[in-house]
Protein backbone atom coordinates (compact mmCIF):
# COMPACT_ATOMS: atom_id res chain seq x y z
CA UNK A 1 0.00 0.00 0.00
CA UNK A 2 1.25 3.30 -1.09
CA UNK A 3 -0.40 6.33 0.76
CA UNK A 4 2.24 8.50 0.17
CA UNK A 5 2.66 11.44 -1.89
CA UNK A 6 5.10 12.36 -4.96
CA UNK A 7 8.15 10.44 -5.27
CA UNK A 8 10.55 9.77 -2.79
CA UNK A 9 7.83 7.05 -0.64
CA UNK A 10 5.72 6.07 -3.54
CA UNK A 11 8.79 5.04 -5.99
CA UNK A 12 10.05 2.12 -3.80
CA UNK A 13 5.89 1.37 -4.34
CA UNK A 14 6.80 1.30 -7.82
CA UNK A 15 9.50 -0.74 -8.09
CA UNK A 16 8.00 -3.44 -6.22
CA UNK A 17 5.04 -2.97 -8.70
CA UNK A 18 7.06 -3.42 -11.31
CA UNK A 19 8.07 -7.04 -10.00
CA UNK A 20 5.10 -8.69 -9.00
CA UNK A 21 3.95 -7.07 -5.72
CA UNK A 22 -0.21 -5.63 -6.28
CA UNK A 23 -0.03 -1.74 -4.87
CA UNK A 24 -2.98 0.11 -3.50
CA UNK A 25 -2.45 4.19 -4.14
CA UNK A 26 -4.38 5.89 -1.46
CA UNK A 27 -5.43 9.23 -2.60
CA UNK A 28 -6.92 12.08 -1.24
CA UNK A 29 -10.37 12.03 -2.71
CA UNK A 30 -11.47 14.73 -5.39
CA UNK A 31 -7.29 15.85 -5.86
CA UNK A 32 -5.03 12.96 -5.78
CA UNK A 33 -1.52 12.69 -5.65
CA UNK A 34 0.24 15.68 -5.86
CA UNK A 35 2.35 14.32 -8.64
CA UNK A 36 -0.55 14.61 -11.07
CA UNK A 37 -0.32 17.76 -11.67
CA UNK A 38 -3.12 20.92 -10.45
CA UNK A 39 -6.70 19.94 -11.03
CA UNK A 40 -7.96 21.31 -14.10
CA UNK A 41 -12.34 21.95 -13.50
CA UNK A 42 -11.91 20.18 -10.36
CA UNK A 43 -10.65 16.92 -12.32
CA UNK A 44 -7.73 15.17 -11.15
CA UNK A 45 -4.93 14.96 -13.78
CA UNK A 46 -2.42 12.33 -14.98
CA UNK A 47 0.88 14.41 -15.62
CA UNK A 48 3.36 12.72 -17.63
CA UNK A 49 5.27 12.16 -14.30
CA UNK A 50 1.96 10.51 -12.80
CA UNK A 51 1.43 8.30 -15.93
CA UNK A 52 5.50 6.92 -15.13
CA UNK A 53 5.41 6.86 -11.71
CA UNK A 54 1.92 5.47 -10.73
CA UNK A 55 2.07 2.36 -13.32
CA UNK A 56 1.10 -1.13 -12.05
CA UNK A 57 -0.78 0.80 -9.16
CA UNK A 58 -4.27 0.51 -8.30
CA UNK A 59 -5.69 4.11 -7.68
CA UNK A 60 -8.39 4.27 -4.37
CA UNK A 61 -9.36 7.38 -3.30
CA UNK A 62 -9.58 7.69 0.96
CA UNK A 63 -9.55 10.94 3.27
CA UNK A 64 -7.39 10.28 6.00
CA UNK A 65 -8.13 12.64 7.67
CA UNK A 66 -11.50 11.63 8.97
CA UNK A 67 -12.23 9.22 11.43
CA UNK A 68 -13.90 7.28 9.03
CA UNK A 69 -11.08 7.18 6.47
CA UNK A 70 -9.12 5.74 8.97
CA UNK A 71 -10.99 2.72 10.00
CA UNK A 72 -11.30 2.01 6.26
CA UNK A 73 -7.13 2.40 5.81
CA UNK A 74 -6.88 -0.02 9.27
CA UNK A 75 -9.27 -2.35 7.66
CA UNK A 76 -6.98 -2.46 4.61
CA UNK A 77 -3.80 -3.18 6.47
CA UNK A 78 -4.93 -5.89 8.15
CA UNK A 79 -4.34 -7.07 4.47
CA UNK A 80 -1.48 -5.89 3.91
CA UNK A 81 2.17 -6.72 3.83
CA UNK A 82 4.20 -3.42 3.19
CA UNK A 83 2.94 0.07 3.80
CA UNK A 84 4.71 3.25 2.24
CA UNK A 85 4.48 6.56 3.11
CA UNK A 86 6.04 9.90 3.60
CA UNK A 87 4.49 12.54 5.41
CA UNK A 88 5.70 14.92 7.90
CA UNK A 89 6.64 12.60 10.93
CA UNK A 90 3.45 13.41 13.73
CA UNK A 91 1.02 13.69 10.97
CA UNK A 92 0.06 9.77 11.03
CA UNK A 93 -0.17 10.00 14.66
CA UNK A 94 -2.24 13.05 15.00
CA UNK A 95 -4.74 10.81 12.17
CA UNK A 96 -4.83 7.94 14.64
CA UNK A 97 -2.86 5.54 11.57
CA UNK A 98 0.83 5.90 13.20
CA UNK A 99 3.03 2.91 13.15
CA UNK A 100 2.21 2.08 16.86
CA UNK A 101 -1.96 2.06 15.65
CA UNK A 102 -1.19 0.16 12.32
CA UNK A 103 1.08 -2.82 14.13
CA UNK A 104 -1.56 -3.21 16.95
CA UNK A 105 -4.45 -4.03 13.59
CA UNK A 106 -1.23 -6.42 12.05
CA UNK A 107 1.53 -6.90 13.64
CA UNK A 108 3.47 -8.76 10.35
CA UNK A 109 3.09 -4.94 8.56
CA UNK A 110 6.09 -3.96 7.27
CA UNK A 111 5.82 0.17 7.05
CA UNK A 112 8.41 2.28 5.36
CA UNK A 113 8.47 5.81 6.47
CA UNK A 114 10.40 8.66 4.77
CA UNK A 115 10.55 12.18 5.59
CA UNK A 116 13.29 14.73 5.35
CA UNK A 117 15.45 14.37 8.74
CA UNK A 118 14.27 10.96 9.77
CA UNK A 119 11.78 10.01 12.47
CA UNK A 120 13.81 11.17 15.21
CA UNK A 121 16.69 14.07 16.14
CA UNK A 122 16.58 17.73 17.05
CA UNK A 123 15.36 18.13 12.37
CA UNK A 124 12.95 15.84 12.72
CA UNK A 125 10.22 18.19 12.29
CA UNK A 126 11.52 20.03 9.34
CA UNK A 127 10.11 20.24 5.96
CA UNK A 128 11.76 17.90 3.35
CA UNK A 129 12.39 18.31 -0.07
CA UNK A 130 14.69 16.70 -2.86
CA UNK A 131 17.03 20.09 -2.76
CA UNK A 132 16.81 20.28 0.41
CA UNK A 133 18.48 16.82 1.12
CA UNK A 134 20.78 16.98 -1.57
CA UNK A 135 22.49 20.56 0.27
CA UNK A 136 22.01 18.47 3.97
CA UNK A 137 24.05 15.27 2.64
CA UNK A 138 26.95 16.93 1.50
CA UNK A 139 25.97 15.40 -2.03
CA UNK A 140 25.78 19.26 -3.59
CA UNK A 141 28.54 21.01 -2.19
CA UNK A 142 30.92 18.93 -4.72
CA UNK A 143 28.76 19.93 -7.57
CA UNK A 144 29.59 22.55 -10.44
CA UNK A 145 32.57 24.76 -11.54
CA UNK A 146 34.91 25.77 -8.80
CA UNK A 147 33.87 29.58 -10.14
CA UNK A 148 30.17 29.15 -9.33
CA UNK A 149 28.02 27.94 -6.92
CA UNK A 150 27.02 24.49 -5.96
CA UNK A 151 24.49 23.11 -8.94
CA UNK A 152 21.61 21.00 -8.25
CA UNK A 153 21.60 17.90 -10.53
CA UNK A 154 18.39 17.97 -13.02
CA UNK A 155 16.24 15.15 -11.71
CA UNK A 156 15.55 14.52 -7.95
CA UNK A 157 18.47 12.46 -7.26
CA UNK A 158 17.62 12.12 -3.20
CA UNK A 159 13.68 10.85 -3.74
CA UNK A 160 14.67 8.88 -6.61
CA UNK A 161 17.67 7.59 -4.48
CA UNK A 162 15.32 7.38 -1.22
CA UNK A 163 12.87 5.67 -3.34
CA UNK A 164 15.09 2.90 -4.08
CA UNK A 165 16.79 2.18 -0.54
CA UNK A 166 12.78 2.41 0.21
CA UNK A 167 12.15 -1.05 -1.81
CA UNK A 168 15.11 -2.29 -0.77
CA UNK A 169 14.56 -2.41 2.56
CA UNK A 170 11.45 -3.53 2.41
CA UNK A 171 12.43 -6.45 0.92
CA UNK A 172 15.04 -7.14 3.56
CA UNK A 173 12.19 -6.63 5.97
CA UNK A 174 10.37 -9.33 3.90
CA UNK A 175 13.14 -11.77 3.96
CA UNK A 176 13.82 -11.44 7.48
CA UNK A 177 10.18 -11.55 8.27
CA UNK A 178 8.80 -15.14 6.26
CA UNK A 179 12.09 -16.86 5.46
CA UNK A 180 14.23 -16.43 8.63
CA UNK A 181 11.34 -15.37 11.34
CA UNK A 182 8.86 -17.90 10.37
CA UNK A 183 4.61 -17.64 10.28
CA UNK A 184 4.57 -15.78 13.59
CA UNK A 185 6.89 -13.03 13.06
CA UNK A 186 6.47 -9.86 13.48
CA UNK A 187 7.22 -6.91 10.72
CA UNK A 188 9.40 -4.12 11.24
CA UNK A 189 9.31 0.01 11.10
CA UNK A 190 11.79 1.05 8.49
CA UNK A 191 12.82 5.39 9.20
CA UNK A 192 14.31 6.71 6.13
CA UNK A 193 15.46 10.21 6.15
CA UNK A 194 15.80 12.18 2.50
CA UNK A 195 19.25 13.18 2.63
CA UNK A 196 20.26 9.60 4.04
CA UNK A 197 20.53 7.68 0.39
CA UNK A 198 22.71 10.55 -1.22
CA UNK A 199 24.99 10.71 1.85
CA UNK A 200 25.54 6.77 1.52
CA UNK A 201 26.65 7.44 -2.13
CA UNK A 202 29.09 10.42 -1.22
CA UNK A 203 32.08 7.41 -1.85
CA UNK A 204 34.78 8.44 0.50
CA UNK A 205 33.99 11.77 1.35
CA UNK A 206 33.91 11.88 5.14
CA UNK A 207 36.75 8.72 5.56
CA UNK A 208 39.34 12.07 3.50
CA UNK A 209 38.12 14.88 5.56
CA UNK A 210 38.59 12.47 8.61
CA UNK A 211 42.29 12.17 7.89
CA UNK A 212 42.96 15.60 6.27
CA UNK A 213 39.99 17.77 7.80
CA UNK A 214 39.64 19.17 3.98
CA UNK A 215 36.62 19.48 2.51
CA UNK A 216 35.87 18.01 -1.47
CA UNK A 217 35.65 21.21 -3.34
CA UNK A 218 33.90 22.32 -7.09
CA UNK A 219 36.41 21.21 -9.85
CA UNK A 220 33.73 20.66 -12.91
CA UNK A 221 33.67 17.71 -14.87
CA UNK A 222 37.14 16.47 -13.79
CA UNK A 223 37.89 13.27 -12.21
CA UNK A 224 39.95 13.76 -8.47
CA UNK A 225 42.04 10.92 -8.60
CA UNK A 226 42.37 10.85 -12.47
CA UNK A 227 43.15 12.88 -15.48
CA UNK A 228 42.23 12.92 -18.62
CA UNK A 229 38.83 12.81 -18.00
CA UNK A 230 36.43 15.40 -18.60
CA UNK A 231 33.97 16.72 -20.97
CA UNK A 232 34.47 18.41 -24.09
CA UNK A 233 32.55 20.00 -27.76
CA UNK A 234 32.82 17.94 -31.36
CA UNK A 235 33.03 20.28 -34.57
CA UNK A 236 29.40 19.35 -34.71
CA UNK A 237 28.31 20.73 -31.48
CA UNK A 238 27.74 17.55 -29.39
CA UNK A 239 29.04 16.80 -26.48
CA UNK A 240 31.58 14.16 -25.50
CA UNK A 241 32.94 11.96 -22.28
CA UNK A 242 36.38 11.10 -21.82
CA UNK A 243 38.18 8.40 -18.98
CA UNK A 244 41.72 7.92 -19.69
CA UNK A 245 43.15 8.08 -16.35
CA UNK A 246 45.34 4.74 -16.12
CA UNK A 247 48.61 4.21 -18.01
CA UNK A 248 47.63 1.61 -20.32
CA UNK A 249 44.57 4.07 -21.65
CA UNK A 250 46.39 6.93 -22.04
CA UNK A 251 48.54 5.65 -24.10
CA UNK A 252 45.60 3.51 -26.40
CA UNK A 253 43.70 7.36 -25.99
CA UNK A 254 47.04 9.01 -27.67
CA UNK A 255 47.69 6.53 -30.56
CA UNK A 256 44.11 6.60 -31.73
CA UNK A 257 44.61 10.85 -31.44
CA UNK A 258 47.70 10.19 -33.79
CA UNK A 259 49.64 11.73 -30.90
CA UNK A 260 51.64 8.59 -29.70
CA UNK A 261 54.57 10.78 -28.37
CA UNK A 262 52.43 12.34 -25.37
CA UNK A 263 52.99 8.91 -23.96
CA UNK A 264 56.53 8.87 -24.14
CA UNK A 265 56.72 12.82 -22.66
CA UNK A 266 58.01 12.53 -18.68
CA UNK A 267 55.03 15.13 -17.92
CA UNK A 268 52.36 12.96 -19.16
CA UNK A 269 54.01 9.35 -18.79
CA UNK A 270 52.61 8.22 -15.68
CA UNK A 271 49.30 8.94 -14.00
CA UNK A 272 50.66 10.65 -10.79
CA UNK A 273 51.89 13.18 -13.21
CA UNK A 274 48.92 13.52 -14.90
CA UNK A 275 47.02 14.54 -12.50
CA UNK A 276 49.04 17.68 -11.41
CA UNK A 277 48.54 18.96 -15.24
CA UNK A 278 44.52 18.82 -16.05
CA UNK A 279 44.80 21.78 -17.38
CA UNK A 280 47.43 21.15 -20.28
CA UNK A 281 46.24 17.93 -20.89
CA UNK A 282 42.61 19.29 -21.33
CA UNK A 283 43.78 22.06 -23.81
CA UNK A 284 45.86 18.90 -25.79
CA UNK A 285 42.29 16.72 -26.04
CA UNK A 286 39.95 19.86 -26.20
CA UNK A 287 41.52 20.87 -29.37
CA UNK A 288 42.20 17.71 -30.82
CA UNK A 289 37.80 16.84 -30.18
CA UNK A 290 36.82 20.15 -31.53
CA UNK A 291 38.45 19.53 -35.04
CA UNK A 292 36.26 16.85 -35.25
CA UNK A 293 32.49 15.38 -35.88
CA UNK A 294 31.08 12.98 -33.34
CA UNK A 295 31.06 9.77 -34.96
CA UNK A 296 34.91 10.15 -36.54
CA UNK A 297 35.88 10.58 -32.42
CA UNK A 298 33.60 7.75 -31.47
CA UNK A 299 35.02 5.33 -34.60
CA UNK A 300 38.59 6.26 -33.37
CA UNK A 301 38.40 6.03 -29.13
CA UNK A 302 36.22 3.32 -29.17
CA UNK A 303 38.03 1.20 -32.00
CA UNK A 304 40.98 1.64 -29.51
CA UNK A 305 38.97 0.89 -26.95
CA UNK A 306 39.46 4.47 -24.53
CA UNK A 307 36.32 4.89 -22.36
CA UNK A 308 34.09 7.08 -24.40
CA UNK A 309 30.87 8.22 -24.86
CA UNK A 310 28.18 10.96 -25.52
CA UNK A 311 25.90 13.11 -23.26
CA UNK A 312 22.58 12.18 -24.65
CA UNK A 313 19.38 13.93 -24.90
CA UNK A 314 16.35 12.26 -24.65
CA UNK A 315 16.17 12.57 -28.53
CA UNK A 316 19.50 10.19 -29.12
CA UNK A 317 18.38 7.96 -26.18
CA UNK A 318 15.23 7.06 -28.21
CA UNK A 319 17.19 6.57 -31.40
CA UNK A 320 20.04 4.81 -30.35
CA UNK A 321 20.16 1.10 -30.98
CA UNK A 322 21.57 0.16 -27.78
CA UNK A 323 18.61 1.14 -25.59
CA UNK A 324 16.56 -0.53 -28.23
CA UNK A 325 18.41 -3.66 -27.76
CA UNK A 326 18.19 -4.13 -24.06
CA UNK A 327 14.45 -3.02 -24.27
CA UNK A 328 15.09 -0.57 -21.98
CA UNK A 329 12.05 1.70 -23.57
CA UNK A 330 8.98 0.59 -22.83
CA UNK A 331 5.59 1.86 -24.84
CA UNK A 332 2.31 1.06 -23.25
CA UNK A 333 -1.17 1.38 -24.26
CA UNK A 334 -3.40 3.42 -22.61
CA UNK A 335 -6.89 4.84 -23.37
CA UNK A 336 -6.73 8.23 -22.73
CA UNK A 337 -2.99 8.62 -23.68
CA UNK A 338 -2.66 6.74 -26.82
CA UNK A 339 0.89 5.53 -26.02
CA UNK A 340 2.91 6.40 -23.13
CA UNK A 341 7.22 6.07 -23.52
CA UNK A 342 8.46 5.05 -20.14
CA UNK A 343 11.83 3.29 -18.68
CA UNK A 344 11.50 -0.31 -18.80
CA UNK A 345 11.74 -2.16 -15.08
CA UNK A 346 14.83 -2.44 -14.25
CA UNK A 347 16.76 -4.32 -12.72
CA UNK A 348 16.88 -6.82 -15.62
CA UNK A 349 15.67 -9.98 -14.23
CA UNK A 350 16.40 -12.98 -16.59
CA UNK A 351 13.53 -15.61 -15.33
CA UNK A 352 11.34 -13.57 -13.45
CA UNK A 353 11.84 -9.86 -15.34
CA UNK A 354 9.62 -6.77 -14.29
CA UNK A 355 6.17 -5.57 -16.31
CA UNK A 356 4.22 -2.90 -16.89
CA UNK A 357 0.24 -3.36 -17.41
CA UNK A 358 -0.64 -0.32 -17.23
CA UNK A 359 0.20 4.00 -16.81
CA UNK A 360 -0.41 5.65 -13.91
CA UNK A 361 -4.52 5.38 -13.50
CA UNK A 362 -7.72 7.67 -13.46
CA UNK A 363 -8.12 8.60 -9.70
CA UNK A 364 -10.37 6.55 -7.82
CA UNK A 365 -10.71 4.04 -10.77
CA UNK A 366 -9.92 0.72 -8.29
CA UNK A 367 -12.61 2.07 -5.97
CA UNK A 368 -15.35 -0.51 -6.41
CA UNK A 369 -12.50 -3.54 -7.09
CA UNK A 370 -10.36 -3.03 -3.90
CA UNK A 371 -13.20 -1.84 -1.52
CA UNK A 372 -15.74 -4.56 -2.58
CA UNK A 373 -13.16 -7.13 -2.90
CA UNK A 374 -10.96 -7.01 0.33
CA UNK A 375 -13.76 -5.38 2.13
CA UNK A 376 -16.63 -6.22 1.20
CA UNK A 377 -18.13 -3.09 0.55
CA UNK A 378 -21.69 -2.74 -1.50
CA UNK A 379 -22.99 -0.36 -3.81
CA UNK A 380 -24.50 1.34 -1.39
CA UNK A 381 -21.86 1.18 0.84
CA UNK A 382 -19.48 3.11 -1.61
CA UNK A 383 -22.22 5.49 -2.65
CA UNK A 384 -22.61 6.51 0.98
CA UNK A 385 -19.09 6.93 1.71
CA UNK A 386 -19.39 8.51 -1.34
CA UNK A 387 -21.47 11.37 -0.26
CA UNK A 388 -19.64 11.62 2.70
CA UNK A 389 -16.46 13.03 1.30
CA UNK A 390 -14.97 9.40 2.62
CA UNK A 391 -13.86 8.31 -0.55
Amino acid sequence: MDIGQLIAGPFGATMLGDFGAEVIKVEQPGIGDALRGTPVDGKAQRSGNWLVEARNKKSITLNLRVEAGQKILKDLVKQTDVLFENFTPGTLERWNIGWDELRAVNPRLIMVRVSGYGQEGPYSKRSGYDRIALGFSGYMYPTGFPDRFPVRPAFPTADYNTGTFGALAAMFALYQRDQQGGPDAEGQLIDLALYEAPFRITADMMHKHMLTGDNRERIGNRNPTFSPAGTFETKDGRYVQIAAGGDAVFRRLVEAMGMPELAEDPRYARSKDRITRPDELEKILADWIAERDFHDIEERLVGNNVPFGGIYTASDIAEDPHYAARENIADIPDAEEGTVRMPAPLPKLKRTPGRIAHAGPPLGQHNAEIYGGMLKLSDGDLEALAEDGVI
